[in-house]
């Protein structure tokens, strides 16, 4: 069983190929937040890195967010498009619960915040000393002191770019506990690897009906667009 997973939530891009033994292929690219103009050539070159085709892909594997708008609108209509045009699954994983779990196996739980800009983070709470993300607190958007403050009185790990946005602020809490910046991006290996688990599950979107997850309004409305690369056509 193989699938194919990107990450677009966010200004640095991830592309990866997962089988059911292990990641084969993972990509960074980081260009802001044009992923329109690099993700179909970092997919092409994953599968001839991976010496794969379309055709040994059983499903697709997008982040719904929250994140960037741009790069959500950018991610779903390219794995719709995929899904489409080559008749596969789509499976859908939470940005945050993708950061959650590049901290496996955590002494105490982990909180994900990415930045949301306007003074907000996007945020949730997991567990993850079973190996696999746990939601303790769903996703929201809110106020980074107030995530904070709610965790004053407990040992809590925080990861994601909000960490570094708001590090001064979180300094001022002894109990928070600041993961390795290594892990404070989503990345696609982990959203194959949670993917993979939730479509062995039967997890599966309606292609024609699945939206991204902003946890707010999007500044502007745009039309739906779905990419497809030359070598889905094939």
């Amino acid at each position: 069983m193989l699938v194919l997973a990107f990450d677009t939530a966010t200004p640095v891009g991830s592309v990866a190929l997962v089988d059911e033994e292990k990641i084969l292929v993972s990509r960074y690219f980081d260009i802001g937040l044009e992923h329109s103009q690099r993700l179909f050539v970092e997919i092409d070159e994953a599968l001839a890195t991976a010496d794969r085709t379309f055709a040994a892909v059983d499903a697709v594997v997008v982040t719904r967010g929250p994140g960037s708008f741009t790069g959500l609108r950018i991610g779903m209509s390219a794995a719709k498009g995929l899904c489409l045009a080559r008749n596969l699954a789509l499976v859908t994983v939470s940005t945050l619960e993708a950061l959650a779990a590049r901290l496996p196996y955590a002494r105490y739980p982990v909180c994900t915040m990415l930045n949301a800009r306007k003074g907000q983070v996007y945020t949730a709470l997991y567990d993850t000393g079973a190996g696999y993300p746990q939601l303790i607190s769903p996703p929201r958007a809110v106020d980074p002191a107030v995530v904070l403050a709610e965790r004053d009185a407990v040992p809590t790990v925080f990861t994601g770019d909000g960490v570094d946005a708001y590090s001064e602020l979180i300094v001022q809490y002894a109990q928070a506990i600041r993961a390795p910046d290594c892990c404070a991006r989503p990345e696609a290996g982990s959203v194959g690897w949670l993917g993979l688990r939730k479509f062995r599950a039967g997890e599966r979107e309606d292609v024609a009906t699945v939206e991204p997850e902003y946890l707010r309004d999007p500044d502007a409305k745009v039309g739906k667009h779905p990419l497809v690369s030359n070598e889905a056509r094939r």
